[in-house]
């Protein structure tokens, strides 16, 4: 069977649904009692859906002197309630019941041990006489609190005197303004006015009314002295036990307030306006001018297992329609990835691939003969442990650069919660830093994979350089032992060796200087080429880097940001969805 809340499309089990689960996004965001409050409401709803749904539960609930019991008395026909001066004369609510079969759990659930059945045609209808809810005893009030927050259906009981006590309407009566379909308002002993002052008198109380957002709600004058008003105050009743609707209307009223609580506890003081209303809750006039968080109606400590009534919040904003909160698009920005490779040691790095790989060019392609002092000097980048990806030796951020990520994380925290209202914005600050311990291992991880393949991949012109200067020092050689040759033959006093000339230079000569300056000028060559292929190599590492620390910052930074501010949207939308 689907259960509809009152004057909604939505169901009643899709707006509890809604209400628990923003009660669960809610959990350490907002404060725990308005939280606490909404998956009281929702246990309890759960509880009274499963009692029995063809009685309505209807209280008399009022001040001391306000004829309450007289009320309840003549509304049954009986002499049940005791009736004097002696002030209180309600210790524990009793019920009066219309066609008693299967009210046992419902009453056992309200805790009204004191029960009477009374015949008449108003099957279904379980009357409470409620103690004063300004009764000298605490424990009185503390009954009025308890049954105010679970009863179907209120009937505050008001006198000429007292109407207008603030004890009563601050109390109650407005912080129970999105409970208006489920109360009725009594102006009881018009009796004791004369009859210019009935009209004037009610007609100031639906003003006072009105002003608590509950415009609208029947507003009757009776005296149970007289009987004058109590049939009608009775077809009233009547009507509403015969809908068979009072309770789910009251259950959707406590899902709309508990959920307006939560959203304001969401939203910032001066975005709340008190001429802003939930939507189908009260009308702009209504609001009163001031905050307040969800609070027990009594000012005193709920009994053990009492669940608590909560105050509505008096100016709670407006929750967006359903999808249509916007938030903030998080991305990694240039200042933060800036900041991180600072601290990860990025230029030393970039600088540390260009001097490696002429180091390594130079191993290569140097004049074969002064080449072997450059393998004596320890590579860059194998000096700082990045070459195989492993644990790196860069040294630690400055104090600098550690103030730098730190500034630049909160400015990521700060720009991402810009427009997402205290306390969830500072949740999702936190979320930008919530793994900021995690940065510099998973920093250093990255610029050791990021340069792991730089020393790798020789150049192909490498190997023609080297071949070139191991002609040149073959020629040098040759040169060299021909010259030698020529040395040791004129040395013993033989013929010499014919040798060829080139112009005038012979050819040992050529070969032995020619390759020594032809070695030292492919050297220089090489030079360039490494110092050009250094700095490409440097521009494609810093490019790697930059992506990596990106990427590293994505996952640390902006995942988690996205995902509180994610979930703020989600709460939003199921606020959204309990209070439409």
């Amino acid at each position: 069977m689907k259960l509809l809340g009152r004057k909604t499309e939505v169901s009643l089990d899709d707006r509890l649904e809604a209400l628990a689960e923003a009660g669960d996004l809610a959990e350490g965001r907002l404060g725990q009692e308005a939280v606490d409050h909404a998956r009281a409401v929702v246990a309890r709803a759960g509880v009274r859906r499963g009692l029995s749904v063809e009685h309505t539960a209807v209280a008399l609930a009022g001040a001391t002197g306000s004829g309450k019991s007289s009320l309840f008395n003549a509304l049954s026909g009986t002499e049940l309630a005791t009736v004097g001066v002696t002030r209180p004369t309600t210790a524990k609510a009793q019920a009066a019941l219309w066609g008693a079969g299967g009210s046992g759990p419902l009453l056992d659930w309200l805790d009204v041990p004191l029960r009477h059945t009374v015949e008449g045609d108003a099957s279904g209808l379980i009357l409470l006489d409620l103690p004063d809810h300004d009764s000298i005893e605490l424990s009185h009030r503390r009954e009025v609190d308890r049954l105010v927050a679970a009863v179907d259906l209120l009937v505050w009981v008001l006198d000429p005197q007292k109407y207008a006590d603030a004890a009563v309407h601050e109390r109650y009566l407005r912080p129970l303004a999105r409970h208006r379909d489920v109360m009725v308002v009594v102006l009881n002993q018009v009796d004791r006015l004369p009859e210019r002052s009935v009209k004037r008198c009610l007609d100031d109380l639906r003003g006072l009314l009105a002003a608590d957002g509950l415009e609208g709600v029947p507003v009757l004058g009776v005296s149970a002295r007289t009987g004058e008003g109590v049939p009608e105050l009775r077809a009233l009743l009547d009507r509403q036990v015969s809908r068979r609707r009072a309770w789910s209307s009251r259950l959707a009223a406590d899902v709309a307030s508990a959920a307006a609580a939560l959203w304001a506890g969401a939203r910032p003081p001066d975005a709340l306006s008190p001429d802003t209303p939930l939507p189908h809750t009260q009308p702009p006039h209504a609001q009163p001018p001031h905050v307040q968080l969800p609070d027990a109606l009594s000012l005193d400590a709920q009994p053990p297992g009492a669940l608590p009534a909560a105050r509505e919040p008096e100016a709670a904003g407006t929750p967006p329609a359903s999808g249509q909160v916007a938030v903030p698009e998080v991305a990694v920005s240039r200042a933060l990835t800036r900041a991180l490779a600072r601290a990860a040691g990025v230029p030393a790095v970039v600088e540390a691939v260009a001097k490696s790989h002429r180091h390594r060019s130079i191993a290569a392609t140097g004049w074969p003969v002064t080449r072997w002092l450059r393998r004596l000097r320890p590579d860059p980048l194998r000096r700082l442990h990045l070459a195989k990806g492993a644990r790196s030796s860069l040294p630690a951020a400055t104090a600098v650069e550690v103030s730098a990520v730190d500034t630049a994380l909160r400015d990521v925290g700060a720009a991402a919660s810009a427009t997402v209202p205290e306390p969830w914005a500072t949740a999702v600050r936190h979320a930008a830093r919530s793994r900021s311990e995690e940065l510099t291992d998973a920093l250093d991880r990255t610029v050791a994979a990021a340069t792991s393949g730089r020393v790798s991949g020789a150049p192909r012109w490498w190997r023609v350089a080297g071949t070139a200067q191991w002609l040149t020092v073959a020629a040098m050689v040759a040169g060299a032992l021909w010259l030698l040759v020529r040395f040791a033959l004129d040395y013993l006093m033989l013929p010499g060796l014919p040798t060829p000339t080139v112009g005038r230079a012979p050819w040992p000569t050529v070969l032995l200087l020619g390759g020594a300056l032809a070695g030292v000028l492919i050297a220089a060559l090489c030079r360039v080429f490494a110092w050009a292929g250094g700095r490409r190599r440097a521009r494609r590492a810093a490019k790697a880097l930059r992506a990596g620390i990106a990427q590293v910052a994505g996952e640390l930074i902006v995942a988690p940001t996205r995902d509180e501010l994610a979930r703020y949207a989600r709460f939003a939308d199921r606020i959204a969805r309990a209070t439409s």
